[in-house]
C-alpha cells in the first residue's frame, strides 16, 4: 500500500487563509496560477495524500470573492498544440477548463487571446467561442517585452491592450500550459486598473518547486524532470536569502525575470514594491501540509522515472531533442535512479524476452505490468486475439475478483463479431482488438455474466496502479489506462516497422 504523506485538508486550510491575507492589501488581486487548475496528476503523485483537484476545490471556498480569466496564446492554437496528458489541443482543453469551472459554480470572466495577430486558426477560435456567449478579448505583442520597460507601460505598450473589466476582489488568471501570457495578462490589468485608480495588486500561485523544502530534495528534483522540456532549473533565491536571511527554492525562469517584473510593478504603482524577491510574490504553502517526509521522497523519487520514460519516448516519436533527453539522464543519475527501480519494469521485460525467444518474426513482444495497489504483479502481452493493454486488464481485475485464469470471462461468441466486424466490415488492417472494445464487451457480459460483474466491479480498484509496456502504446490504448486511474510509461520501442498502422 502506498504510504500516505500529505495533509490535504491542512494545505487547503493554510492556502485559503494566507490568499486572504494578501487580498486585504488591494482592491483587487490578480492571482496568476501556474501548473493545472484541475486534475493535477503530477502533484498527486509526489505528495501522496494530495487532492489532485484540491486547487479548484480552494477557489470553490473562495467562490464568492473570485473570478477567473483564461490565457491561451494564439501560437499555440495556431499550431495545434497538444496537452499530453489529455491528449487534446490547448484551444479544446479552453472548452474542457470552462465546462469543469462552472460545474464547480465559479464564475469564468472571459477568455484573452495572448500575441494575438490575426492568426486565421484564432479567428475560427474565437468565432466558436463568442457564438457560445463567452467574452474574448485578445492581446497583441508588445515589442520588447518584457525588458524594455518605457515601451511596456505606457500608451504603446499596455495601453494599446483592451482592459478587462472585471467585479470580484480576486481574479484568478490561468491557461492550458506554460507560455500562454499569464503575467503579461496581469500586469496589463494592473496598469489599467491603476489609471482607474484603484489599488491592485499581483501574486503568484505555483505549487512547484516548494519554496521551503531543500534545493536537492526528491520533491523538487522532479518538478526539474516534469519541466526538462522547459529547462526549468532550480535555485536558491538570492533575493530573497539577501533580504530575510532566509533560505528560499525557486527556478531559473522566476530567478532570471524578477527585477524586471519588480521595476514593472513600480513602475506602473507609482512607488517602490513590497516584493523583495520571487519567493515573496507566491502563495505557495504546499510545504505546509507535508505530514511523512520519506513517503514524499519515495514518491517522488518514483515520477523521476516515469518522467525519464515519458522523456526517451518523446525522443523517440522526435517530440523533443537529443539535448532535453541528456537533461533527464542527468537528472536520473544525480538521485541514483535506474529505471529498472520502477516495480513493473524488470516483470515486463523479462517476459518480453522469453516470448523474444519463441517469436518467429523480428516484431518486440508487447508485454505490459501491472504492479498492483496490494504488490502483486499482473502481466498481459498481445496475442492474435486482442492487444496487451487488454490481456492486462481482464488478467488483473480476475486476479483483484479472486477469478482463475482457467475461467473465461468473455465469450468467443461475443469477440469474434467484434473482430470479424473491425477486419471485413470497417476494413481495418489490424484486428486485434483494443482496450476500449474489450471493456466495452465486458460491460454487455456483466448484464448477463455474474462472473464477468464480479470482475467488472474491480475496475475501480486499478486506479493509482503502476504500469508498464515494452512498447510505445497506442493513443487509444494509453487513453484509456489514464482514464482508469494507472500512472503507465512505456519502453522507447516501436511495435512494429509500421509508421501508420499501429
Amino acid at each position: 500500500m502506498k504510504k500516505i504523506g500529505f495533509d490535504p485538508q491542512k494545505y487547503i486550510e493554510e492556502q485559503s487563509k494566507y490568499i486572504l491575507e494578501r487580498v486585504n492589501n488591494y482592491d483587487k488581486l490578480y492571482l496568476e496560477f501556474g501548473g493545472k487548475l484541475i486534475g493535477d496528476k503530477h502533484a498527486k503523485r509526489v505528495l501522496p495524500g494530495f487532492d489532485e483537484d484540491a486547487k479548484i476545490k480552494l477557489l470553490q471556498k473562495l467562490k464568492d470573492q473570485a473570478e477567473i480569466l483564461i490565457c491561451v496564446y494564439a501560437g499555440d492554437i495556431e499550431r495545434n498544440k497538444i496537452r499530453g496528458d489529455y491528449g487534446i489541443t490547448y484551444d479544446m482543453d479552453v472548452f474542457r477548463l470552462i465546462d469543469e469551472l462552472r460545474e464547480y459554480g465559479l464564475a469564468v470572466n472571459s477568455v484573452v487571446i495572448t500575441r494575438y495577430n490575426g492568426q486565421p486558426a484564432t479567428k475560427v477560435f474565437i468565432n466558436k467561442l463568442e457564438k457560445r456567449d463567452i467574452k474574448v478579448y485578445t492581446h497583441g505583442a508588445i515589442e520588447g517585452y518584457p525588458s524594455n520597460i518605457e515601451t511596456i507601460v505606457s500608451e504603446e505598450g499596455f495601453g494599446q491592450n483592451t482592459y478587462i473589466p472585471t467585479t470580484k476582489p480576486i481574479v484568478v488568471v490561468t491557461a492550458p500550459g506554460p507560455g500562454s501570457g499569464k503575467l503579461a495578462t496581469c500586469l496589463n490589468q494592473l496598469y489599467h486598473e491603476r489609471r482607474q485608480g484603484r489599488a491592485a495588486g499581483y501574486s503568484k500561485f505555483e505549487t512547484f518547486p516548494v519554496w521551503n523544502v531543500p534545493l536537492k530534495h526528491p520533491l523538487n528534483i522532479a518538478y526539474e524532470a516534469a519541466t526538462v522540456d522547459l529547462k526549468d532549473v532550480n535555485m536558491m533565491d538570492n533575493y530573497h536569502f539577501e533580504t530575510y536571511n532566509e533560505v528560499a527554492v525557486n527556478y531559473n525562469r522566476d530567478l532570471e525575470t524578477f527585477p524586471v517584473i519588480k521595476r514593472i510593478i513600480e513602475r506602473i504603482t507609482g512607488k517602490e514594491s513590497v516584493y523583495q524577491s520571487p519567493t515573496d510574490m507566491g502563495v505557495n504553502r504546499v510545504g505546509f501540509g507535508i505530514t511523512d517526509d520519506e513517503a514524499i521522497r519515495e514518491a517522488s523519487k518514483q515520477e523521476i522515472i516515469r518522467r525519464s520514460f515519458d522523456t526517451e519516448c518523446d525522443y523517440k516519436k522526435g517530440l523533443s531533442d537529443e539535448e532535453t533527453r541528456n537533461h533527464m539522464r542527468l537528472i536520473m543519475e544525480e538521485v541514483e535512479l535506474k529505471q529498472e527501480d520502477r516495480a513493473p519494469v524488470k516483470p515486463a521485460r523479462e517476459y518480453a524476452k522469453r516470448l523474444m525467444k519463441r517469436a518467429v518474426d523480428n516484431e518486440i513482444p508487447a508485454v505490459i505490468a501491472f504492479e498492483l495497489n496490494d504488490g502483486r504483479i499482473i502481466t498481459g502481452r498481445t496475442s492474435d486475439l486482442m492487444d496487451a493493454c487488454s490481456s492486462a486488464i481482464l488478467n488483473a481485475i480476475k486476479a483483484l475478483a479472486n477469478i482463475s485464469d482457467d475461467i473465461l470471462l468473455l465469450s468467443p461468441v461475443i469477440l469474434e463479431p467484434i473482430k470479424k466486424l473491425k477486419s471485413d466490415g470497417l476494413h481495418k488492417r489490424i484486428p486485434t482488438l483494443t482496450a476500449n472494445e474489450i471493456l466495452i464487451a465486458l460491460s454487455i457480459s456483466a448484464v448477463t455474466n455474474p462472473t464477468a460483474q464480479l470482475a467488472y466491479d474491480k475496475l475501480s480498484e486499478l486506479k493509482d496502479v503502476q504500469a508498464h509496456s515494452t512498447v510505445i502504446l497506442n493513443k487509444d490504448d494509453d487513453q484509456i489506462l489514464r482514464n482508469l486511474g494507472l500512472d503507465i510509461t512505456c519502453d522507447p520501442v516501436y511495435p512494429s516497422e509500421n509508421l501508420y498502422y499501429v
